[in-house]
């Protein structure tokens, strides 16, 4: 398996983890590196703001799950497009991109989520 092959596989598991399994503590214990740089505006920079923005998510959205459709490896980077799916109905097409250290850790991420259309002016829809 390639290093590339490893980042992408350990990113998903991390995602996997942290959103489907709702144990963002372990995920950040098991594929974080000691600091964690966070760009989206709505959860705080550092581990524990992560732990605590998917610990109150996995509280208030039981059932929360995400798909990941593709994941893309370069050099330090791992991209991922996703289909979130929420309860309640909400649905989203997301990018999700992290940056690993050289020991292979999560050290910083980056995420832009669209809801899904009910109406589309094509039929190629987003995944």
């Amino acid at each position: 398996m390639t290093d590339l092959e490893i980042m992408k596989r350990d990113v998903i598991a991390f995602y996997k983890m942290m959103f489907n399994d709702s144990r963002p503590r372990e995920a950040i214990e098991r594929y974080a590196g000691d600091d964690y740089i966070q760009h989206n505006p709505h959860v705080a920079s550092g581990r524990q703001g992560f732990i605590d923005y998917f610990e109150r998510m996995a509280a208030e959205y039981p059932g929360k799950r995400v798909e990941v459709k593709r994941a893309f490896a370069e050099d330090c980077h791992v991209i991922l497009h996703c289909h979130q799916i929420w309860p309640g109905g909400l649905e989203y097409a997301g990018i999700d991109i992290f940056r690993l250290d050289d020991t292979g850790k999560i050290v910083e991420h980056w995420d832009v989520l669209q809801e899904l259309p009910e109406t589309s002016v094509h039929d190629n829809g987003m995944f």
